[in-house]
């Protein structure tokens, strides 16, 4: 075997036994599909098929096995990628992706996030500060209407005014309109105030829509791309990134993905899924329900995001995360001292509460701008 990629799984299981007989089974299954006991091929048997390392108790009735896989599994992309990793096995109870260990064979064919941190730092004119984000919303205005809210977010100073993630091309709300004229809103807004906020255009459509709608946000003015890979796929995500005729930001939206995550015994990781497997795919942004909000996921849940955000991935770029999902002004202190100032800090409908929008988003603004106390 070279190069190896190695998943720990967390099993469940009566005892260390059928434990093992579990991961010897998804070394099979995650690899050859075929019964074992009639491969005979030494190249097969030692080469492709899974080789189970480690065992060891995870709590009662669980258990920890690593499984290496040789990296040409992998075939030299994504989808296949996410096959191995979790392809077959994701149909079975009991089995979650913990950690995804990556040798540079495999991150190597990945460009992962294009501007990272420190890039989206520099072209929101922001070298240390939290990012603001929020969302024009609600679903039901016209286009006009939702750009006339971008213009005043603009006016106020968020970073990132993202469309919300319902925003797709529906009767009331078309596609192209919509783009056209919240691109020029914030244009507008940032020539008045010579800020540089960036409009970040929602790409969910049919899958033969999806790269044409992307060059006519970028050719209207929009800033940047909302992409939910539960919905238009993994390696769309990853094939947005990487055009280099677009250039734009990717902010990542978890729609589709809870179930993978809201269950400890089934699933992938928080931090594999929205830290690993985002930066692959090359997120910039990585948006996910923080704790307190609307959502279940827990401190750990977010603590375990932000390192998957920022940990090394063989000197591919860091992703901010944003922690989304009921935020509201209130909380930013305590936001920023549990997640730092690297973040993106959302909040969509709490910025309507408080009177004025455009002095409730310089407010907004200002409280990120001072120390913390």
């Amino acid at each position: 075997m070279g190069a190896s990629i190695k998943v720990t799984y967390r099993l469940t299981a009566a005892d260390g036994s059928a434990a093992r007989g579990r991961a010897e089974a998804i070394a099979v299954e995650q690899t050859v599909e075929f019964p074992a006991d009639l491969i005979t091929d030494p190249g097969i048997r030692d080469g492709i098929i899974g080789h189970p390392e480690f065992l060891a108790p995870a709590g009662p009735g669980a258990w920890e096995v690593v499984i290496a896989y040789d990296a040409d599994v992998a075939g030299r992309c994504l989808p296949q990628l996410l096959n191995l990793v979790f392809g077959n096995v994701s149909l079975q109870p009991g089995v979650r992706v913990q950690r995804l260990e990556l040798p540079e064979a495999v991150t190597g064919r990945f460009r992962g996030p294009r501007f990272g941190v420190e890039g989206l730092r520099f072209i929101c004119e922001a070298p240390s500060r939290p990012l603001l984000a929020t969302a024009v919303k609600p679903m039901g205005l016209s286009p006009l209407e939702l750009a006339d809210l971008a213009y005043r977010f603009a006016l106020g100073g968020v970073d990132l005014i993202k469309d919300d993630h319902g925003l797709a091309d529906q009767p009331f709300c078309a596609f192209e309109a919509r783009v056209r004229a919240c691109a020029a809103a914030v244009a507008r807004a940032n020539k008045k105030t010579g800020g540089c906020s960036r409009y970040v255009a929602n790409l969910v459509g049919p899958a033969e829509t999806l790269r044409e709608r992307a060059r006519f946000a970028k050719n209207a003015g929009a800033g940047g791309l909302l992409v939910a890979p539960g919905l238009v796929g993994w390696d769309t995500l990853r094939a947005l990134a990487e055009d280099d005729a677009l250039g734009l930001p990717i902010l990542f939206h978890p729609a589709l993905l809870g179930g993978f995550t809201v269950s400890p015994d089934a699933g992938i990781a928080h931090e594999v899924l929205y830290g690993t497997l985002a930066r692959l795919a090359g997120a910039d942004v990585v948006i996910f329900p923080n704790h307190g909000g609307r959502f279940s996921f827990s401190p750990t849940d977010c603590r375990r995001i932000t390192r998957g955000c920022a940990a090394p991935l063989d000197g591919r770029r860091t992703a901010l995360p944003a922690p989304a999902g009921g935020m509201s002004l209130d909380r930013v202190d305590e936001l920023r001292t549990f997640y730092g100032d690297d973040v993106v800090l959302l909040i969509g409908g709490d910025l309507h509460r408080h009177g004025d929008l455009v002095e409730t988003c310089r407010r907004f603004r200002e409280m990120v701008e001072l120390p913390l106390a």
